[in-house]
């Protein structure tokens, strides 16, 4: 098993036992702030589990049904997990406000107070775990996983500081009250990785300076003349680029592969797994005119990259 299965595997294996420790222990005291967690946690299970399988798909190499490879199901679940957490906090909402209108005493807070305690340590450790192999992989699927833990982890302090609060004074309106602010920060999260994921799946671009850095090495060749109609997106992990090279006409066809060559296994040494495609054009005045080219001019003091578009 590589890192990011090894990951999704270990985020599952954490929130099936505290899932099965906060619904118990909310069911035993009638805590609607520890039960609201329990869904939470219950939600991230789901969320892990869907991110377990996208990451194994997502792994599997191109094939006839799929040319462009699998990455996308990392997009597709990170999006999926978003709408999971949306609904986690709507039914906390509900939750919540059924009990305010119809107070019920917490019963030996002191479990929950543990069970939450419990939640905190184990989601830092495995968050910032997921987080780490997220980033080494550049896995969607695995981030979103990692944030759904560190919003747990606020939200059980959240749990935590009410029902402590509710054990010193008898206040037991603070129960529902920090369910629900837990609630309005799940929402702020949803939205934000339903941003993030949903970028790939409609071909949004590569981040600007992922793209000046993919710029530079097509420039960094002195037989390159410029290139137009560059091309990035991304799927899951893994970047796809297409871009049209401008070589001068009077070299040959295997000279201007070669330069082609270098030109992505230097993109693919910097994002490994990117695909990259090359088209291969003649330096004619029709290409310099075409809008989004870049060339490189001369001067009387050498060479300089200027930017017709």
């Amino acid at each position: 098993m590589d890192k990011r299965g090894f990951a999704a595997a270990l985020s599952v294996a954490s929130n099936s036992l505290l899932v099965a420790a906060k619904l118990l222990v909310g069911l035993l005291t009638g805590s609607v702030s520890v039960i609201s967690e329990a869904a939470h946690s219950g939600l991230d299970l789901f969320a892990a589990v869907i991110a377990y399988f996208s990451v194994k798909i997502c792994s599997k190499p191109a094939d006839h049904e799929h040319p462009f490879g699998h990455g996308k199901f990392e997009n597709l679940s990170g999006a999926v997990e978003a709408f999971l957490i949306l609904l986690a906090a709507i039914f906390i909402i509900h939750e919540s406000l059924d009990k305010l209108r119809n107070p019920r005493a917490v019963e030996t807070p002191e479990w929950g107070l543990l069970v939450m305690a419990v939640s905190i340590v184990v989601n830092i450790f495995v968050s910032r775990y997921l987080f780490k192999v997220a980033k080494l992989t550049d896995s969607i699927a695995l981030e979103a996983d990692a944030c759904h833990l560190s919003t747990d982890v606020w939200t059980s302090i959240g749990v935590f500081v009410g029902l402590g609060i509710l054990k010193l004074t008898d206040w037991h309106i603070v129960d529902p009250i920090v369910a629900i602010a837990v609630a309005l920060m799940i929402i702020r999260v949803a939205f934000s990785l339903t941003w993030k994921a949903a970028g790939p799946l409609l071909d949004q671009k590569l981040p600007d300076g992922e793209v000046r850095e993919v710029r530079a090495v097509v420039m960094s060749n002195p037989r390159v003349v410029g290139y137009h109609k560059l091309r990035t997106r991304k799927s899951g992990p893994y970047r796809e680029i297409d871009y049209h090279l401008i070589v001068p006409g009077d070299i040959s066809v295997d000279e201007a592969h070669q330069i082609a060559e270098h030109i992505e296994d230097e993109i693919r040494r910097r994002y490994p797994g990117a695909h990259v495609v090359t088209h291969i054009e003649p330096d004619t005045a029709e290409t310099v005119d075409e809008p989004g080219t870049h060339i490189r001019k001369r001067t009387p003091r050498g060479m300089r990259d200027t930017s017709q578009s």
